[in-house]
């Protein structure tokens, strides 16, 4: 059974490599034969934040806003592709990613990280890791890090070395296991607690 997967990418910069890393992830969706959406900030260029999708009263949000929202509600899981700037991530994929969160609760997210060197980006993953906990849609415990990313893919998202679709395969392998067994669990109610300061005291 396919699924509805959403690659949500970050970086806005003028000479941007990521987009290559983003674009193999979804051929690789269509390949798998999953329905797959790619948001970008330079096609979807959301305001900075402001009022959340939420807060807007139903047929009442920017139209930018509602397009986004029309790929991130149906999605079943979330791919996020994401660079490393000064060893977090890039303020466009923030921006994207907090105008919403119960669009995301209890579906699953996975990691794909970059970096211009050797280090793939890891450090802007372990940010996100603490991130999409918080908004609800952990990520897998995999990673699918991207050392020198500006030789790693031509511009269509074709890999230079095939070892890019072992990894590919293995990597969406476990997200979709993790998707299938929350779209079937979200069939039934899951409370969302929210802890306080004060109750803590």
């Amino acid at each position: 059974m396919p699924l509805n997967l959403a690659i949500i990418y970050g970086s806005v910069r003028t000479d941007r490599q990521g987009i290559k890393a983003a674009r193999f992830m979804l051929n690789t969706c269509q390949t798998r034969g999953h329905t797959a959406s790619l948001i970008d900030p330079l096609l979807f260029p959301l305001p900075l934040l402001d009022k959340m999708y939420k807060e807007y009263q139903p047929g009442q949000a920017p139209h930018l806003l509602q397009l986004v929202a029309d790929l991130i509600i149906p999605a079943d899981g979330y791919i996020i592709v994401s660079g490393e700037y000064n060893h977090t991530i890039p303020p466009a994929l923030s921006n994207v990613l907090d105008h919403f969160l119960e669009e995301y609760f209890r579906k699953p997210s996975a990691i794909v990280c970059y970096s211009a060197g050797g280090f793939g980006g890891v450090r802007a993953a372990m940010t996100l890791r603490a991130m999409l906990a918080e908004l609800g849609m952990s990520s897998i415990p995999s990673l699918f890090p991207i050392p020198h990313v500006q030789d790693a893919f031509q511009e269509d998202g074709t890999p230079a070395d095939q070892k890019f679709h072992h990894k590919a395969r293995e990597f969406f392998e476990e997200l979709e296991w993790y998707a299938y067994a929350l779209k079937q669990a979200r069939a039934h109610h899951c409370p969302r607690s929210e802890s306080s300061a004060q109750s803590l005291t």
